[in-house]
């Protein structure tokens, strides 16, 4: 038996290389071991896409390891290898019945340390990661995301698609990826996460022998923030039925103090809940959508806030003009005092269930540690929402309608 005190307590420790890591003891049957990467498509230099073609093809092949015998590595003993890319970080994960930690350990050590990009492979990925492109390419409801952020963030790297474009996508090679992982991943560029049985000792003592040998001679990333850009109103007519929009302004970083009152604000205008502002205005009473959510992704300079919905042609104005006014009601006077409690005892419920999902827990924990040098927790976080006002949220709905929201339509 694990003793109570042990249980759920995110414990942090550096490896002589500099590689930061977090581990979370817990009684279960099933351990999560990843490696988080502070380098995302913004990162990609003069090779659009190259930080997902690098996910894709670091499993392709070791130096001591073919693709296959990767692809075999977790998924022989019931686990899963799995990886991800976004504008400013890489995941590489693993997901496994207890008592395989090691295992995991050793596979992305390996991956990191000895990918070696077989020519004949990456022909087959590029093929794979062209036709994901050209997918995406066909969903307005997915490619106005990109195209939004193409205009918001122009001439920036903020700003262009992740996947990168099959016309860049051709031209990569092994060289360029191998370029790649020498700069970023490197041990003061990543974090270590994990949540597994173990007691943390066993953990840290696995992880510094197979990953303390990690000497890689990076420099990170050197990112420019991007500038800001007078606001936009286009709509793009691809002759389609249906009409696809965003609402969306520049914000904070995702180190300012005022993002607990806007994810708050968030939450509350076009958050998940079906009580949602602009759920129950746009869709319920009216029928105008079929989807309307917002967004929040702030970053390591500078930041976001969308509204996205999918609606007849027809009725896009008017839906535009719904969005605003919620805003403008916010910006105007701020929260009664039972329905700023009300938003907050749902948005900290929230954070509660997601603690029941472990895999996104476990991830949670990489985020953090690499975004802010610390561990912040649900609980954590909870706590920071709890103390927001109303007059902060007020501020912050006052201020994007001052800054001008621009809009793209794909319709």
């Amino acid at each position: 038996m694990i003793a109570d005190t042990e249980i759920n307590r995110p414990i942090l420790f550096t490896l002589p290389n500099g590689l930061r890591c977090v581990h979370c003891r817990v009684a279960s049957k099933v351990t999560y071991f990843g490696i988080a990467v502070n380098a995302g498509s913004r990162d990609d230099g003069t090779h659009d896409g190259l930080a997902h073609f690098v996910e894709h093809t670091l499993f392709k092949g070791t130096i001591k390891r073919k693709s296959h015998h990767i692809s075999n590595r977790m998924e022989s003993v019931g686990g899963e290898l799995n990886a991800y890319t976004t504008k400013e970080d890489t995941f590489l994960y693993t997901i496994a019945p207890t008592g395989h930690l090691e295992r995991a350990v050793e596979l992305l050590a390996d991956i990191v340390a000895n990918s070696s990009f077989p020519a004949a492979e990456l022909e087959m990925e590029r093929d794979v990661v062209i036709e994901e492109i050209n997918s995406y390419r066909d969903s307005p409801a997915d490619s106005v995301f990109d195209d939004f952020e193409d205009r918001i963030y122009a001439g920036n790297g903020m700003g262009h698609n992740i996947l990168g474009s099959p016309e860049s996508v051709k031209r990569l090679v092994g060289a360029d990826c191998r370029s790649f992982l020498d700069r970023f991943y490197t041990p003061a560029n990543m974090v270590a996460y994990c949540i597994d049985a173990s007691p943390t000792q066993s953990v840290e003592r696995l992880l510094s022998k197979h990953l303390g040998r990690l000497h890689l001679p990076g420099s990170g990333p050197r990112r420019i923030e991007p500038q800001l850009l007078p606001e936009f109103d286009i709509v793009e007519d691809r002759s389609g039925h249906q009409a696809h929009t965003i609402l969306g302004v520049r914000t904070f970083s995702r180190r300012d103090p005022r993002r607990f009152a806007l994810y708050l604000l968030n939450n509350y205008i076009g958050g998940p809940g079906m009580n949602s502002r602009l759920n129950r205005e746009l869709r319920d009473k009216r029928g105008y959508v079929y989807t309307v959510e917002s967004i929040v992704a702030l970053m390591s300079d500078c930041g976001l806030f969308q509204v996205y919905f999918g609606s007849d042609r027809s009725k896009m104005d008017t839906c535009i003009r719904l969005v605003l006014n919620e805003l403008r009601r916010l910006a105007e006077s701020p929260l009664k005092p039972s329905a700023l409690e009300a938003a907050k005892r749902q948005y900290c419920g929230q954070l509660m269930v997601s603690t029941d999902n472990r895999e996104a827990v476990a991830m949670s924990l990489g985020k953090s540690l690499l975004h802010h040098d610390c561990v912040q927790t649900a609980s954590m976080t909870a706590e920071r929402i709890k103390d927001v006002q109303a007059e902060e949220v007020r501020v912050l709905a006052e201020e994007m309608l001052n800054s001008g929201l621009s809009r793209l339509t794909i319709c």
